[in-house]
């Protein structure tokens, strides 16, 4: 819908909605500018604050998939009229947990009466364009990297069970620990840059980033090939999955926006020894919440990045590299 309106022409706007990136970047000085994003959903879980530590660390991940660091939330709530309040009190308060673990501060917001809960933010954060390289985009890969991802896949499928009353304790559990950690830790590692041997720093060759959030990996990483101009290739043996994603598949635990997912990105995959009706293959487009980063970056800088990611706690797997190829599409091999 947003190709249908007429555009804006603002030389401050860095980044806008043309690539379909994480967040919006608008320059305010020579070496400044704000990042901005919004994002609020239903309930995932059954727990008050654990939903509002999920939809808090939901929220400030488009932020760190620019580069940014997130200064600012505005808080935006949908409640019943005739709800308990302390059910309010404990979402909110889950999200503000979450909200000072990322050093942002909520200064405001806005409520709705809604017979259906929901609950986000819109956080702004800044991004230091001194060096223009460090603004991250979805749509700068390069032929030859390796594509690296930061959390397992399967928080779709899971959050489905646990909806239906059929999730085992054990995969909520593991759901849960993803979507409540924050990608803080990885985009501190990208914005810190490589740490040479003398102990000065130089950048990482990252090319592009973006996180793995509703349109599941093969979703967002159509948009990054494509706004890239590169094609690439998934290692199926090298996703990592959450305790339990393959059982939901197999159970039926398929939220209906998977199907919307592998509906509208599927047309520019192509499976190469991998059955495309297997369960790895449908969690692909497995829409996540609060998923992890997938990062862009050049071969000579994957495995120090990978080191380093570790090292602050930030599992990287690495899931698949680009090509120059003719026909800019998606391999699953």
């Amino acid at each position: 819908m947003l190709g249908k309106l007429a555009r804006q022409h603002d030389p401050n706007v860095l980044v806008g909605f043309d690539t379909a990136d994480d967040a919006g970047v608008y320059r305010l000085t020579d070496s400044l500018a704000l990042v901005q994003t919004v994002d609020f959903f239903t309930p995932v879980v059954d727990d008050p604050y654990t939903f509002g530590q999920i939809a808090a660390t939901n929220s400030l991940s488009d932020v760190y998939a620019m580069g940014g660091e997130p200064r600012t939330a505005l808080a935006m709530v949908c409640f019943p009229e005739k709800a308990d309040l302390a059910i309010l009190e404990r979402i909110l308060a889950g999200g503000l947990s979450k909200m000072i673990e990322a050093g942002c501060s909520v200064i405001g917001g806005h409520s709705v009466r809604d017979d259906e809960v929901k609950f986000g933010y819109a956080v702004t954060g800044v991004i230091d364009i001194s060096d223009p390289s460090r603004i991250y985009t979805n749509s700068g890969a390069q032929p030859g990297d390796r594509l690296l991802l930061t959390k397992a896949l399967g928080t779709g499928v899971i959050a489905t069970a646990i909806k239906r009353g059929e999730a085992q304790p054990e995969w909520t559990d593991a759901a849960i620990a993803s979507m409540t950690t924050l990608n803080k830790a990885a985009a501190e590692v990208i914005r810190r840059g490589r740490v040479l041997p003398d102990g000065s720093t130089r950048p990482w060759a990252v090319h592009a980033l973006t996180d793995v959030t509703g349109f599941g990996l093969i979703g967002h990483l159509r948009e990054m090939v494509l706004g890239s101009g590169v094609g690439a290739r998934i290692y199926a043996d090298r996703i990592p999955l959450l305790p339990g994603a393959i059982e939901c598949v197999q159970r039926g635990f398929v939220p209906a926006g998977l199907h919307s997912n592998r509906a509208f990105a599927e047309c520019i995959v192509e499976y190469e020894g991998v059955d495309p009706a297997s369960e790895l293959a449908t969690l692909l487009f497995d829409p996540q919440t609060a998923g992890g980063l997938l990062i862009a970056v050049g071969e000579e800088d994957a495995e120090g990045m990978k080191t380093a990611l570790s090292a602050l706690g930030s599992k990287a797997s690495q899931v698949g590299s680009t090509s120059d190829s003719a026909k800019l599409g998606i391999v699953v091999a």
